[in-house]
């Protein structure tokens, strides 16, 4: 059977480091080879640690891992699936006080708003302002604010590679 492949990153913005060993193994466990992470301090949370790792898999391993680590206190991550030539992408975000948010991703990274939500949306919407919140909501746009200053702050550290074996 010739499985359909695609690659990713996990990005663990914050977490306490009693939980970075328990990440490692979750990452390892959905994506079926060791994962061992450079774990550095994250400067927007003192106490805090981040690491980031580029994947390649089978056609969901993006939702696996977002599924894996979902529901971890004080835990802050990113997981990226890139679309392929029969499948989109996707991009997990995951806050200790929003929970988690899926967007569809295009080839270019775009997230992809579907007719049904935008026309939900605007039938919904009463005023200007709730059909801002409504198209805010379905571009993660509250997550994006959360996570800005987790990113920021691991701008400029290597990425490692890492492929699924089997």
């Amino acid at each position: 059977m010739n499985e359909s492949r695609t690659c990713g990153v996990l990005f663990v913005h914050s977490a306490p480091r009693a939980l970075c060993p328990h990440l490692e193994w979750a990452a390892s466990d959905v994506l079926n080879a060791p994962v061992r992470l450079d774990w550095t301090e994250q400067p927007a949370a003192p106490g805090m640690f981040r690491a980031e790792v580029s994947w390649v898999g089978p056609v969901g391993s993006g939702a696996r891992l977002a599924s894996a680590l979902r529901g971890w206190e004080h835990l802050r991550y990113e997981v990226t699936e890139e679309a392929t030539l029969g499948t989109d992408g996707g991009r997990w975000s995951h806050t200790p006080s929003l929970g988690i948010f899926y967007a569809q991703m295009d080839a270019h990274g775009n997230a992809v708003v579907s007719e049904e939500r935008v026309r939900g949306a605007l039938e919904s919407a009463n005023s200007d302002s709730e059909l801002r919140a409504a198209l805010n909501l379905a571009l993660g746009q509250a997550w994006d604010e959360e996570l800005e200053p987790f990113r920021y702050a691991g701008a400029g550290v290597p990425v490692r590679w890492l492929h699924r074996v089997g």
